[in-house]
């Protein structure tokens, strides 16, 4: 059996972006599901922070939910704004920054 959602609550109406915190001079993440197939985490990232370039096995599905991200795949730099999403493809270098404060929802599909 895989593993339910976890870090959230439940059958309670939320604001994504309220569940997880900026903290200065940092990435923070919060996972809400991780299996073989799939895997959701919240993220906020202090102005200026970062997660280096890197690649994923799955596609992975970011959607802004506060503030502005750059978000970087295959040296294409693109901004994200709130309420806006972007693929980033499987086995494609991508990176995401903090042009400003930024929270974002990352739903990866493996």
């Amino acid at each position: 059996m895989r593993e339910p959602m976890k870090n959230i609550a439940k059958a309670e109406v939320l604001v994504l972006k309220d569940q997880v915190a900026y903290q200065e001079g940092q990435v923070v993440s919060r996972t809400l599901a991780q299996n073989d197939a799939v895997s959701v985490t919240l993220f906020s990232f202090d102005k200026d922070e970062e997660i280096s370039t890197h690649e994923s096995g799955g596609d992975a599905l970011v959607t802004c939910l506060d503030g502005v991200g750059k978000i970087t795949i295959d040296g294409t730099a693109y901004l994200l704004h709130e309420g806006e999403s972007i693929v980033m493809p499987a086995g494609h270098p991508h990176a995401v920054y903090g042009e400003e404060q930024f929270k974002m929802l990352l739903t990866v599909i493996f």
